[in-house]
């Protein structure tokens, strides 16, 4: 792409974080999901779970279900052991990433495999078309190993999680909303131009340090989360250090979503069904 031709998406809109309690205690810090943002369609919730202290994760996210949309776990610090009903078990490390599609219906448990020191991560929530709700589960489960680099003009650095920048390509694949997702390193007063289809919904969630937003000049912190306005790219500087963010864009839906806990589906009746189907072990 033409940098001169380039239009820099603006800050559309920046919100804080909320404090909250999920699965049997743990500790979240909720920044999509909340009265100030309830989605940022196609994505339904994005949580960030960071501590020291066992006491705010150590009960872990004990079995319950999901139909529906999809979860993604990117972990940063500590390990996370999964497990569902139907046989599949896994742990989640420093660095990896799980997609999982849930579909027509899954239930699986996620518990922390260590007793103390840093539990940091991320788990956001995808929707899904109406017509891939019922489809399989299915999982996509990347080591970091597995976790491509790009080296961005300006200094940064961007793992790639999901979608292809600067020809590097992440290593999820075959996603209706045609996600990107990056891990975005920028060192003191480094910044990153990432090109990104117009189509797409976009925001960002410095995790480390903070940002400014090319097109709007609005700083975002840590536990601040920008939404992006209409533009064909994004430029983002660092400030004040070096700060290290999540950057996410996905093809809006634009269907009807009726939520019901870990249910996302169209309309009330497909999610009383979704209610009778797992009371009847149908997942």
């Amino acid at each position: 792409m033409d940098r001169s031709t380039m239009i820099l998406r603006p800050a559309a809109r920046i919100v804080h974080g909320v404090s909250v309690s999920d699965g049997a205690g743990v500790k979240l810090n909720r920044l999509i999901g909340t009265p100030q943002l309830d989605q940022v369609d196609p994505f339904l919730m994005l949580d960030e779970f960071r501590s020291d202290d066992a006491a705010d994760y150590i009960a872990g996210f004990p079995e319950h279900p999901h139909r529906g949309f999809e979860t993604v776990t990117y972990m940063l610090a500590g390990r996370m052991r999964h497990a569902d009903n139907k046989g599949h078990e896994g742990r989640l490390d420093a660095g990896s990433v799980q997609w999982m599609t849930a579909g027509h219906g899954i239930v699986h448990s996620e518990m922390p495999e260590q007793e103390n020191g840093l539990m940091w991560g991320f788990q956001l929530w995808v929707n899904l078309p109406a017509k891939d709700k019922m489809t399989p589960p299915r999982y996509q489960e990347i080591p970091a190993s597995e976790i491509p680099t790009a080296r961005l003009a300006g200094g940064a650095t961007a793992k790639v999680v999901a979608g292809e920048i600067e020809g590097v390509r992440g290593p999820i694949i075959g996603i209706a909303t045609a996600p990107t997702m990056l891990d975005i390193a920028l060192p003191a007063a480094g910044e990153a131009v990432l090109p990104l289809p117009a189509t797409h919904a976009v925001f960002l969630y410095p995790f480390e340090g903070a940002i400014t937003i090319a097109g709007s000049g609005e700083r975002a912190f840590h536990r601040e989360l920008a939404v992006l306005g209409a533009g064909d790219a994004v430029r983002i500087a660092a400030v004040g250090g070096h700060a290290r963010v999540l950057l996410v864009a996905g093809k809006p839906l634009q269907e009807p979503v009726a939520r019901y806990g870990p249910f996302v589906m169209n309309t009330a009746q497909e999610i009383r069904q979704a209610v009778t189907d797992y009371q009847a072990g149908r997942f």
